[in-house]
């Protein structure tokens, strides 16, 4: 058991725990205290309140945003929520004192008020964040403003805010999810692309179901995905803008097959596997021109590419040491490095966002698992295991994952589940249906 002072240290541990890392300078005395046992942390308790609602007709709004900060919070696995009724004080005006005895007597250590306008389709919402221990705002309050269709966002937004002063970490929660939504029998499987808010909400169809589409990937700046779909008859890249719903082939080269595409850091460049005469290789396409560059060469196959956030590297997936493992190699091409050594087959590599781990699927003895190592090979671990888990995509700030589990047996359906990066908070996540191929979005600007 480790000692803290305030709301800021204790998180950092949690997630330097999670992580593997354990900073000795955190440990403090003090009444705020975090358990630690094997990696799991405590959860820390927080209170919302329902926010205020400043004017009428602001009433529901005010109700749901403070339950949507309250659901994104506590879906971290980081944070417990302290239920309504067993809150002694009341919030019945933002500006009014805090009385920190009364939260404290609930064992409430952070505390998150805030106060909803609506004037016609404009709302506006404004929050503030307490150390209850210290009996101190953590940071000065702020306000966000928008259409009242956007209500979501903004709640998203505030559990943002909160999370980033209490953490010390950026949020993930104002963020979307492309996928692939799937309905019908296994023998006859209609797959369409769906773009959702990470957490389920405000589904959006963004093909129909005429022909397979597989592994939507976003663009940096969130505009943009690209695709595989087999409307040819044959795998071929595609590149949709998701404000007009438009796509369009990047490559149509007569007796080959594209897929696995991947955004580059810089969104201008493409990197996508190719196959033509049985040989499947990685190639590199500028955006703009169509240019593409052979970036591997050689009698194996070679796919699932992935840059690094510098775009200095790919990360990808070859058998050309007789079973699937992973490489990595220049962004312009040249000799690679193998990474994985442990037993089982890799694949699906995918680059988190903070430059530090590489996830992958791994397949050994018989199971499928996510895992997680460091960019030379090292610290491998498997967060989770089943019949079929496939397919990592990475939260903005690099702390989740999502990724597809496959049900076993005949009847057995894909859904998209996340797990925190230290294997903790395993959770499914809300689609209407059957989903798989998640991508994350970077967080909306």
């Amino acid at each position: 058991m480790t000692l803290f002072r305030s709301l800021t240290p204790v998180l950092a541990l949690a997630l330097a725990v999670s992580a593997g890392h354990v900073p000795a300078a955190l440990a403090q005395d003090g009444p705020l205290r975090i358990t630690i046992t094997d990696g799991v942390i405590e959860p820390l308790p927080f209170a919302v309140p329902d926010f205020v609602a400043e004017n009428a007709g602001a009433e529901e709004l005010a109700r749901n945003i403070a339950r949507v900060v309250a659901a994104d919070l506590e879906g971290t696995g980081l944070f417990r929520e302290i239920p309504a009724e067993a809150h002694i004080s009341r919030v019945t005006s933002f500006d009014a004192a805090v009385s920190y005895a009364d939260w404290k007597a609930i064992n409430a250590q952070a505390l998150i008020t805030g106060a909803v306008s609506a004037s016609g389709d404009r709302v506006s919402v404004k929050f503030r964040v307490f150390d209850v221990f210290s009996g101190q705002p953590l940071g000065e309050g702020l306000q966000f403003a928008g259409s009242a269709q956007g209500w979501r966002r903004m709640a998203h937004k505030v559990a943002d805010q909160v999370y980033s002063r209490i953490t010390g970490e950026t949020g993930y929660f104002d963020s979307r999810v492309v996928y692939v939504s799937e309905s019908g029998p296994k023998n006859a499987r209609a797959k369409r692309l769906a773009i959702m808010d990470y957490d389920g909400a405000n589904v959006q169809y963004l093909t129909d179901s005429s022909t397979i589409v597989i592994a939507p990937r976003f663009s940096p700046d969130g505009g943009r995905i690209l695709y595989t779909s087999f409307q040819s008859g044959f795998p071929q890249v595609y590149e949709m803008d998701i404000g007009s719903v438009q796509s369009r082939a990047l490559e149509e080269q007569p007796g080959t097959m594209t897929f696995a595409p991947r955004y580059a850091p810089d969104g201008g460049r493409i990197v996508f596997s190719l196959e033509q005469g049985g040989n499947t290789d990685i190639y590199a396409m500028d955006g703009q021109s169509g240019a593409a560059t052979r970036l591997t060469s050689a009698p194996s196959i070679e796919t699932a590419p992935s840059y690094s956030p510098d775009g200095s590297q790919i990360v990808f997936e070859s058998d050309r040491s007789g079973t699937q493992q992973l490489y990595i190699m220049s962004a312009g091409g040249g000799e690679p490095v193998r990474i994985s050594f442990g037993p089982g087959r890799y694949g699906t590599p995918v680059w988190s966002p903070r430059g530090d781990y590489i996830a992958f699927t791994k397949q050994h003895q018989g199971r499928f698992h996510i895992g997680v190592m460091r960019t030379d090979g090292s610290e491998e671990r498997l967060l989770t295991a089943s019949f079929l888990d496939e397919g990592p995509t990475w939260a903005p700030n690099g702390r989740v994952i999502m990724f597809t589990r496959q049900g076993a047996g005949a009847t057995g359906e894909p859904a998209l589940y996340s797990v925190d990066i230290s294997g903790r908070n395993l959770r499914k996540v809300t689609s209407e249906g059957p989903a798989s191929d998640p991508a994350w979005s970077p967080l909306l600007p």
